[in-house]
């Protein structure tokens, strides 16, 4: 596994991610994406909905950002949703209280305390309340990471929505909040969908949307951010089906990653020991960052909690009639929910590679290489004229336009045709097409392979089918 370091550079200097507001400092936690990046997300994005909805039983929404107050009064998000923090008194920074112990175990592991380590750990799984955290920092003289002072505040809860305010006067009355989740526009839309869409239980509603967490210590890259992405499905079932349908979404969510170039040994599940207060089972699909493992989607069984809370508050009957035998439920729930960026980051890290290869002239050089699957690569394919002269760019640009039409496409004169397509290999563009003297004579081009670097002779008109079939496998 390569460096985090390694992959941050190599998606700031090939325009995939940017620190967002670099030119004024930035802002931390926040990110902007790049040519590439837009382009990999897009793919990303497209490959979940068409897996999503391209089936009977799933219909798609696009709910709004801004909901009615009442909607996270419902959810429990004002009352629950918060982190235990903690104050340095010295350096006068913040802390997740629970991230501040696991920090600290790391510390001790790479120091081979690990007797101090799994005291540590043991107490961390015994936590209750804010209580717990804070003896624990005490009594292990857990120091803050700039300053090394242990003078600490007690622990107190932190809610992490960001509020806003809807018309023109900033009162209280008119407060609103950015969702911190995309779920809930889907059960609050659950009978609108159901009817419009004419479904009977079971059947899904997928959709992806921008969620806002006002998270205090943002770390790793995408992983834990402000700004983000999910990808939010949730399947309506009959109750006590719930554990059967948590399989098959648990293994269908779990291929989806292989099926699209993700390496098995780099995937794991991760069965929750502490459920949420809605749950009855929950488990996570991990993937193996270069920091370590860490959460990429989550399979939940949310049993009716969501549907009956917001029955409760909006005094609406949320249920299924089934009209065959009259029998009437509150749906349970299946719910599948994938982070785009965090996906984006995995396989940015799952597809970088480096390898040893060698040049025309013989040396030896390292060729880097993002192993995208041909169905997320940001460039599907890249047009070269082999020299700027005897007819070769207008050939190579007729074929550049007509695929155009199809696929991201780049078109490239730069430099040796060795160097142009190692720029291609450092972005993970899967074809590269080379217009040469003989192109000009029998209408054929050569097409080299990202990963084996074979090169095969074809005729032009074959090239958009060559691409299409390969993509496809």
């Amino acid at each position: 596994m390569f460096k985090l370091d390694t992959i941050i550079s190599l998606a700031k200097r090939r325009g995939f991610v940017f620190q967002s507001s670099e030119i004024y400092g930035g802002l931390n936690g926040c990110w902007d994406f790049g040519p590439l990046g837009v382009e990999l997300l897009k793919n990303i994005k497209e490959e979940w909905w068409k897996a999503m909805t391209y089936r009977d039983d799933i219909e798609g929404i696009d709910a709004s950002i801004l909901m009615h107050p009442k909607v996270w009064e419902a959810s429990g998000h004002i009352a629950q949703f918060t982190d235990p923090m903690i104050d340095n008194k010295t350096s006068r920074l913040r802390y997740r209280a629970d991230n501040l112990i696991e920090e600290f175990i790391d510390k001790l592991k790479s120091k081979k305390r690990t007797d101090k380590a799994a005291e540590l750990e043991t107490r961390l799984s015994q936590v209750q309340d804010n209580a717990d955290y804070h003896k624990i920092i005490i009594d292990f003289e857990i120091p803050c990471p700039v300053s090394g002072s242990t003078e600490w505040t007690e622990v107190r809860n932190f809610n992490l929505m960001f509020k806003t305010f809807i018309g023109p006067v900033e009162d209280v009355n008119n407060t609103v909040f950015l969702r911190p989740e995309s779920a809930q526009g889907i059960f609050v839309n659950f009978k609108n969908v159901m009817e419009t869409g004419r479904q009977k239980v079971p059947f899904g509603i997928a959709q992806i949307g921008k969620a806002f967490r006002n998270e205090i210590n943002t770390k790793n890259f995408l992983f834990r951010v402000r700004e983000f992405e999910q990808m939010e499905m949730q399947y309506f079932i009959k109750p006590g089906s719930e554990m059967e349908w948590f399989d098959y979404w648990q293994e269908r969510r779990y291929n989806w990653y292989l099926e699209l170039g993700m390496k098995k040994d780099s995937l794991r599940f991760k069965p929750h020991e502490k459920l949420a207060h809605y749950a009855n089972k929950a488990t996570d699909i991990e993937f193996l960052f270069p920091f370590g493992w860490g959460e990429i989607e989550g399979i939940h069984s949310r049993t009716d909690f969501d549907l009956k809370r917001h029955q409760e508050f909006s005094g609406k009957k949320l249920e299924f009639v089934d009209t065959v035998n009259q029998d009437r439920f509150v749906p349970y729930v299946l719910e599948t929910s994938g982070g785009v960026t965090r996906g984006l980051m995995a396989f940015l890290c799952n597809a970088y590679d480096e390898e040893k290869v060698t040049d025309d002239k013989g040396n030896e050089e390292t060729r880097v290489v993002m192993r995208f699957s041909p169905k997320l690569a940001p460039i599907t394919a890249a047009v070269f004229p082999l020299v700027n002269k005897d007819g070769m760019p207008e050939f190579a640009t007729k074929l550049y336009k007509d695929l155009q039409k199809n696929f991201k496409v780049q078109y490239d004169t730069s430099g040796a045709i060795g160097r142009r397509y190692r720029r291609q290999d450092e972005i993970g563009t899967p074809f590269c097409i080379t217009v040469d003297g003989q192109s000009l004579e029998d209408n054929t081009v050569t097409i080299r392979e990202r990963d084996s670097m074979n090169q095969v002779r074809i005729s032009i008109d074959a090239v958009k089918s060559y691409i299409f079939d390969n993509i496809s496998k």
